[in-house]
């Protein structure tokens, strides 16, 4: 006699209907499940995810917090029925173990949940320093709509706050904060803002239109300590400078969410090692999105991208695998579009050049205006700008499609500028200037 599986609530399922868990209710997951149940009309789907919420996009806190949406506006799916409707069980627990070769998770719970096909998109979590005060009150990350709630009591407009990390995730908080009207000071230990995003040029461009609009920059800077003051925090450089913050938001990085697969046999390095397919080295488990090392389109190599386009196109792909549908993922772009306090900055596949490759730059440092192209042969394989938002599709666009650019290289080496020009030309086949 065979035994039946059971899912969350120990309900049986038939033996004929898969059962696909995803574990992580993100972009990567909602998108996993939703094209699921598409290619796969009877399977039980099930997203496990541990935050007491409705699926939302951490992309949209930021907005949440200059008013622009309010919370529902954060829902990835704004019908509440959304799920239900496509009999898709969304519940709201943590997983401590898979049990990779029994095809059963171990709830923190204490309840087991039985899979055919598993999807891990768990994302990534903030990084937390090593800097004592980091657990006092109004230290807060902004990575939750938690966490959003707690710094739109505390960030009212001329009260101090302070920011610490210019990366990619910071800049998006920096722009949130400051539409909010309070005095902010941001610490950043690198020597210019978004460092994995932008070169120096772009870097400190970026840093004075920020200070030109009264945000005051500290690069090169590290936190020491947070102590208790009067009316709230003093946070304290490695220069001796103590600075008054009645909010202190942490944005110092993340790291991807699989320390629970610590026992599981599944293969991890900086995220989850995947195959082509999405697959992990355990035949019928997945991963995708943050939680993810997946082939980099520029590289050609395996990274972590999070980015959501990145997690939505992972989910996506790993959902038609376990659907039955063989897909290859050619890989992920590296791309990031960054509006800082009204400057659109972007930087696309291998921005910082490659072996033996040669690039092209303009600068107009008054104008806040910067260009820089980097070439592999005569192929664009990376760039950047600042000021420039005309050519942010122009750009992904050639660097993603590998379009050999003849003789415009040498043009766009001397004049970044004409870069439509010279996409236009090339895709007509039309070689002079």
């Amino acid at each position: 006699m065979k035994s039946c599986k059971c899912g969350l609530n120990g309900v049986k399922l038939s033996m004929v209907d898969p059962h696909h868990v995803i574990i992580g209710a993100g972009p990567a997951g909602v998108t996993a499940a939703e094209t699921l149940r598409k290619h796969d009309a009877n399977a039980r789907i099930t997203i496990i995810g541990e935050e007491p919420e409705a699926p939302y996009s951490r992309m949209a806190i930021p907005y949440l917090l200059e008013g622009d949406i309010q919370e529902a506006g954060t829902h990835l799916r704004t019908d509440a029925e959304h799920f239900n409707s496509l009999d898709i069980n969304v519940s709201r627990e943590r997983v401590g173990t898979v049990m990779a070769g029994q095809k059963r998770l171990k709830l923190e719970n204490g309840n087991d949940v039985e899979f055919d096909k598993l999807l891990i998109a768990t994302g990534s979590s903030p990084i937390k320093p090593p800097i004592d005060g980091m657990d006092l009150p109004g230290v807060h990350n902004c990575w939750t709509l938690a966490d959003a709630r707690k710094i739109n009591d505390l960030a009212v407009s001329g009260s101090n706050v302070v920011l610490l990390g210019a990366g990619f995730i910071g800049s998006i908080i920096l722009e949130a904060l400051a539409s909010k009207g309070v005095n902010l000071t941001v610490v950043e230990m690198g020597d210019r803002m978004v460092p994995r995003m932008l070169d120096e040029t772009a870097g400190n461009m970026l840093k004075s239109w920020c200070e030109e609009r009264g945000i005051r920059i500290l690069t090169s800077t590290k936190v020491t300590e947070v102590v208790e003051a009067t009316g709230g925090l003093h946070v304290v450089t490695d220069g001796g400078e103590r600075l008054p913050a009645k909010l202190f938001v942490v944005a110092a990085g993340v790291k991807p969410n699989y320390g629970f697969l610590a026992s599981s046999g599944i293969e991890v390095g900086s995220g989850v090692h995947v195959d082509n397919h999405m697959q992990t080295n355990v035949p019928g488990i997945y991963a995708a999105g943050d939680v993810a090392e997946a082939r980099d389109l520029s590289t050609g190599g395996y990274d972590v991208l999070a980015i959501q386009p990145v997690a939505v196109e992972h989910g996506y792909t790993a959902a038609m695998n376990m659907a039955g549908h063989p897909t290859e993922h050619r890989g992920s772009l590296n791309m990031n579009v960054l509006d800082t306090v009204g400057l659109i900055s972007s930087s696309f596949g291998s921005w910082m050049g490659v072996d033996g490759g040669t690039r092209g730059t303009l600068a107009d440092q008054s104008g806040y205006r910067y260009i820089r192209l980097e070439f592999d042969d005569d192929r664009l394989v990376g760039g950047q700008a600042v000021g420039l938002t005309e050519n942010i599709g122009i750009m992904r666009g050639l660097i993603q499609t590998g379009l050999p650019l003849g003789s415009w290289k040498d043009k766009l080496i001397a004049a970044p500028e004409r870069l439509a020009e010279a996409y236009i030309a090339t895709a007509h086949g039309i070689s002079h200037a």
